[in-house]
């Protein structure tokens, strides 16, 4: 297996691969054959930012196909999908902010991420694997009770778009085997959420293809591939983690900074 990360160190952003507790850095683009410098610096003495930095996450809504026999929900014709802007991004060991706007439920959403290796525009479906790069764990945060505040318009983009409600990381997995792979949450250490890549109505690659022929995707946008079942709220103080054998663990405390 290989993981992509990027990190602070030295006082500057660099790109590596993580090896056990070893970070190996390296020179160019990520999703450009990278060349290693020769030099590594021990996983302790850096700090883990977001392991990209997409132009958009396009994240899906109903296509695990527990939710959708729990909710009485068909498989959708097309993916059901909104975007996350930048500001939303936050990598694992960082704080999720319950917003100063809203004083309703806040969930985690447990999924896991496509990362787009090269552009894809129009990508026919046998052909979608060449572009992705890789995968990683996903965190998609929602303010529940705001989807539907309003019976005029469905506000996806503000409940899925405050600031911190995007985490993502800790690393890209380039050789992950989707068939043997779970995505799990624990909520302040108890597993609340447990489902295959196979509960998906979508695999990644018909998401690569079709969402391609909707929007551009560009190399380090991700395609969250939405949730299963056990979704649920947290509160100010608690620990959410997302796990993806093969990846790792996605760590996230979720805290008001206004208490």
């Amino acid at each position: 297996m290989v993981k992509w990360a990027r990190a602070e160190t030295g006082g500057e952003e660099r790109v590596g691969r993580l090896e056990g507790e070893t970070f190996h850095i390296c020179d160019g683009d990520l999703f450009n054959d990278p060349a290693e410098t020769g030099d590594t610096v021990a996983l302790a003495d850096i700090s883990l930012l977001t392991p990209c930095t997409p132009t958009k996450i396009v994240a899906l809504w109903n296509n695990s196909k527990a939710n959708a026999e729990k909710q009485e929900l068909d498989r959708p014709d097309h993916p059901l999908h909104f975007m996350k802007g930048p500001n939303t991004y936050l990598p694992s060991g960082d704080v999720i902010q319950k917003p100063a706007s809203y004083d309703g439920r806040v969930i985690y959403e447990a999924e896991l991420g496509i990362v787009i290796g090269k552009r894809a525009t129009n990508v026919p479906a046998g052909q979608a694997a060449a572009h992705i790069f890789g995968y990683t764990c996903v965190n998609d945060v929602t303010a529940l009770q705001l989807l539907d505040a309003d019976p005029s318009f469905p506000q996806w983009a503000r409940a899925k778009g405050f600031d911190t409600f995007g985490a993502f990381g800790p690393v890209i997995e380039t050789e992950l085997d989707l068939s043997a792979t779970t995505i799990k949450a624990e909520l302040n250490g108890r597993e609340r959420q447990n489902y295959a890549v196979s509960d998906l109505f979508y695999g990644p690659d018909e998401l690569v293809s079709l969402i391609s022929h909707d929007m551009t995707l560009e190399a380090g946008d991700i395609i969250s591939c939405g949730t299963g079942p056990g979704a649920l709220p947290m509160k100010p103080g608690a620990q959410i983690d997302v796990i993806i054998e093969g990846i790792g663990t996605l760590s996230n405390s979720y805290e008001d900074p206004a208490a």
